[in-house]
């Protein structure tokens, strides 16, 4: 389990590193296996290449060697992204992952080439990230598992299309070594139990304790703890989209007493309405687990790499 982290910011929208420093901290307190900074929930598409480099600095800095840091490093300009990919990767991420190219749509030919020169340009493992309700395209089964096969630096996808049809495709034919995470947070219990490997989530900034058990549970067999964790954080996996996010998470978050909900135009703060709807369901998780970063429940030791 990774977090998708947020990036905060301050009120006048300009990074706030060390408050990244603190997030990364309390999300490796709560026993993450990854961290991901400069997703969409980190909102990247709102950062230039510098900030983005300066919010994966710090996460790495920050993080100490503890977990591994697959750093967000993608564009609809392969150029671009082949250049991403290889700061990030200068910076010491351990690997990246990258968007399919949104707005131009190109094709899944096109799609493969890109994710080719992208992989020969990071000289780290690369994770696709598919992502179809922002991008406006999607990478077919067939095709990532081309790439799977084609390139030793094609390491795993970030799968959240929500097509189950699809995913099933992706595990039942992917290389032993190929990397499956649900992009969805309310799917990663039945990716799992499909055969997938874990997930990249929002809840992870809130959670990290109980949502890093839950895929722990999933990962040794024990599925009845496993379903069980995975309703009981259900609620809240929910409530995070209410609205765009990271609009919620970030709200949630201070709500919790975890830093400010700053956004950047044009995201800004949730509707009276949705904010005390994500109030009651914050307080029940935090009543039901504490305040995240551990689950005072927890048993299991973190996983060895798959």
């Amino acid at each position: 389990m990774g977090p998708a982290l947020i990036t905060p910011m301050r009120r006048d929208g300009s990074l706030d590193l060390d408050g990244v420093a603190e997030h990364v901290r309390f999300c490796v307190d709560g026993g993450v296996h990854f961290l991901v900074p400069c997703g969409t929930t980190g909102e990247s598409a709102t950062m230039d290449a510098a900030e983005h480099l300066q919010v994966i600095e710090r996460t790495i800095e920050a993080a100490n060697g503890k977990v591994p840091v697959m750093a967000g490093a993608g564009s609809n300009n392969t150029k671009d992204a082949c250049a991403r990919a290889r700061a990030a990767a200068g910076a010491g991420a351990d690997a990246v992952l990258t968007v399919t190219p949104y707005y131009n749509r190109p094709s899944n030919e096109g799609l493969y080439r890109h994710y080719m020169a992208v992989a020969d340009a990071a000289g780290v493992p690369v994770f696709v990230y598919n992502v179809p309700s922002r991008t406006g395209c999607n990478i077919n089964a067939a095709t990532l598992l081309r790439l799977a096969e084609n390139h030793p630096l094609i390491a795993g996808v970030k799968e959240a299309s929500g097509d189950l049809q699809q995913v099933m495709s992706i595990l039942k034919d992917r290389p032993d070594d190929f990397v499956v995470l649900s992009g969805e947070d309310h799917l990663v219990f039945a990716l799992m139990a499909l055969g997938g490997d874990g997930g990249i989530t929002v809840a992870g900034n809130e959670m990290p304790g109980p949502m890093s058990e839950m895929v722990e549970a999933a990962l040794a067999g024990d599925w009845n703890r496993a379903r069980e964790l995975h309703y009981r954080l259900l609620p809240l996996l929910r409530a995070n989209f209410l609205e765009t996010n990271p609009v919620p998470v970030k709200t949630a978050l201070e709500l919790m007493g975890r830093g400010k909900a700053h956004f950047r135009s044009p995201l800004c703060e949730m509707s009276a309405e949705n904010i005390e709807a994500l109030r009651r369901v914050v307080e029940q998780t935090v009543a039901d687990f504490g305040a995240g970063a551990a689950n005072p429940e927890r048993k299991t030791a973190a996983p060895a790499g798959r």
